[in-house]
């Protein structure tokens, strides 16, 4: 397995490599007057995709922190109803204690 690893990253590694050199027009990336930059049009799309990556992250970590509360939550609701169950049932009797009681009355 760790074979297959290796050459998928070999070949990603690769990707990336002739994307860069078949990719190198100077794109001009303007945002009003705060922002005026000539970048590769490879760099431009690896920000892109590196940004979207960094976002993804986020929004996995925010979900994971969301599910990890509601599990508590949960988990709580769960003790506490046991809690109840355990308060509301009634106490166990043994046959023994039965047939004494039944012979204390006669």
């Amino acid at each position: 397995m760790k074979i297959v690893y290796t050459v998928i990253i070999v070949l990603l590694i690769l990707f990336v490599i002739t994307f860069s050199l078949q990719n190198t027009l100077p794109v001009r990336l303007v945002y009003y007057e705060a922002l005026d930059v000539i970048l590769p049009v490879y760099m431009l799309i690896f920000i892109a995709f590196l940004v979207g990556v960094i976002f993804a992250g986020f929004m996995g970590i925010f979900e994971r922190y969301r599910l990890n509360r509601t599990i508590n939550r949960l988990n709580r609701m769960v003790r506490d109803l046991k809690r109840d169950v355990r308060e509301n049932e009634p106490p166990i009797v043994r046959q023994e204690n039965k047939e004494q009681i039944s012979e204390s009355n006669n």
